[in-house]
């Protein structure tokens, strides 16, 4: 087997840190819109991930893209260029838009696997047009890069403990191949499968390592949250900013902006580009004392389906020719429907004197009747006692997230399709914790990094399925060549 090098995920923590911590606003200083003309507006994502596998011609790690690129024969590999095309076809979109005198936005979300893959293959089409994306100044209005987990793990099921080390990895990816300054506009976080944790301590933990990390807001699905009455969002609350609330077991609360991505099948919502459509028929509400335009917000996978590959680019096009025929042919009083980015968004509220005080409070769906049940006397006990008997009550109660006890278990309780991934986990923070807390820069040797990326690499959701089959072997693997490196 070929030892392959580590893409960049660790070593730079403390560097980081202070870099992100604190910023100020940034995308005012760029941004072309003001709220009082507006009525509503339209806010897109693409979601982009090919997961890495020990399937090169050595049995190395490659990217799925590669793999396929080498395998046209198998499946649907033939998709491979189609696919590599998607990665990078916003560089040529949003600059067409604007020649057009268009005002184009795009939020994109690339997993960090994806990013290390392309860069892996010298694919220098695909990682040039990203860092135009990332880079340029005359982009920095229109594109957005969000956050998220580096090997696209799904945060309910990962260990407590690796969510902070999966969110610092893709930071650490991103700034190696586009630069600080691009990783400074990295302000908002889109969770995997748009999956966010309902356990309280699970989602305690994931928010305060996303503000630990710097990040200002996330994207969720509508029906993973709830108000704190435990009814459903109110149509109109769904094109506002709400507020997350994370009450752990023992009574911490941390706190996060969220983005609420409405319900939908999202390739053909986004790849029709209705979010616009939707906007056009919405107005200003009230928020607080004053009136904000509603924003309809939503993320779909940029490259998988024949929707995404091929009728996108024409309906994106389309959709901004649209907008920006209608808000010229309007008189200049007339209340316009725009593209917008999320944080762009939030700093324009900012501006105006709206804080993140005045948005709604939310919480994970379920954390109602949950609560309800524990009653006054809070503890991890008592919260584990209550899930348990939701549970039992048979009344569609569910907590699919990990759990974290005092003793550093969180190997009990799971079944055994996640025990591995599980273990390793364990044993990669008796390996390494203590190490790190006394020598930070331990992070930087070739030893913890090799560790940490098989890691990282276990919890990626395309493994999650331990069923037999060749996704199966791909997982067993780069689990057992992490034991050896362990050992």
């Amino acid at each position: 087997m070929t030892h392959h090098p580590s893409p960049a995920i660790a070593g730079r923590e403390t560097d980081l840190h202070s870099l992100l911590q604190n910023r100020k606003p940034i995308w005012i200083q760029h941004t072309n819109l003001r709220l009082e003309g507006i009525s509503s507006a339209f806010a897109c994502a693409l979601h982009m991930h090919q997961p890495t596998i020990p399937a090169g011609k050595s049995g190395e790690l490659v990217s799925h893209l590669q793999y396929m690129v080498e395998n046209q024969g198998e499946g649907d590999n033939h998709n491979a260029e189609p696919f590599a095309q998607c990665y990078r076809r916003m560089a040529d979109l949003i600059p067409q838009l604007i020649s057009e005198g268009c005002n184009p936005r795009i939020m994109l979300d690339y997993s960090g696997n994806l990013l290390w893959g392309v860069h892996q293959m010298g694919r220098e089409d695909i990682t040039g047009s990203l860092r135009h994306l990332a880079c340029d100044p005359t982009m920095q209005r229109h594109v957005e890069w969000l956050g998220t987990f580096w090997s696209h793990a799904v945060a309910p099921s990962t260990p407590i403990p690796d969510l902070k080390l999966q969110i610092s990895a893709w930071q650490h990816q991103f700034v190696d191949l586009f630069g600080e300054e691009a990783l400074q506009r990295v302000k908002g976080f889109s969770p995997p499968e748009m999956h966010l944790p309902n356990h309280p301590d699970t989602l305690h933990a994931f928010i305060q390592a996303l503000n630990d990390c710097g990040y200002n807001w996330m994207m969720v699905q509508e029906h993973s949250v709830e108000n704190l009455d435990g009814s459903p969002l109110s149509q109109s609350q769904r094109y506002l900013p709400n507020q997350l609330v994370a009450r752990s077991s023992t009574g911490e609360v941390a706190r996060i902006t969220v983005l609420i991505k409405t319900q939908g099948s999202d390739t053909k919502l986004v790849g029709q580009m209705q979010p616009y459509y939707e906007a056009l028929t919405l107005g200003q509400q009230p928020l607080g004392s004053r009136n904000i335009p509603s924003v309809v917000t939503q993320i779909a996978d940029g490259e998988n389906g024949g929707v995404m590959m091929n009728e996108f680019p024409e309906a994106f096009l389309q959709a901004h020719r649209k907008a920006m025929h209608q808000n010229s042919q309007g008189d200049s009083g007339q209340a316009q429907t725009v593209a917008i980015n999320g944080s762009e968004w939030l700093e324009l509220l900012e501006q105006e004197g709206v804080k993140a005080s005045d948005f709604p409070a939310v919480q994970a769906v379920h954390q109602h009747r949950l609560w309800k049940q524990v009653g006054s006397c809070s503890n991890r006990e008592t919260v584990d006692a209550a899930i348990d008997d939701l549970k039992a009550s048979n009344s569609g109660f569910s907590m699919e997230g990990a759990s974290w006890t005092n003793n550093l278990s969180w190997v009990e309780g799971y079944d055994n399709v996640l025990e591995p991934m599980n273990q390793f986990s364990a044993a990669f923070h008796q390996h390494f914790d203590q190490q790190t807390a006394e020598d930070p820069s331990f992070t930087t040797s070739e030893r913890y990094q090799q560790a940490l990326l098989h890691l990282l690499l276990l919890e990626t959701s395309c493994f999650r399925y331990w069923g037999q089959g060749t996704w199966t072997e791909y997982a067993r693997t780069i689990h057992s060549r992490g034991q050896t490196l362990l050992s």
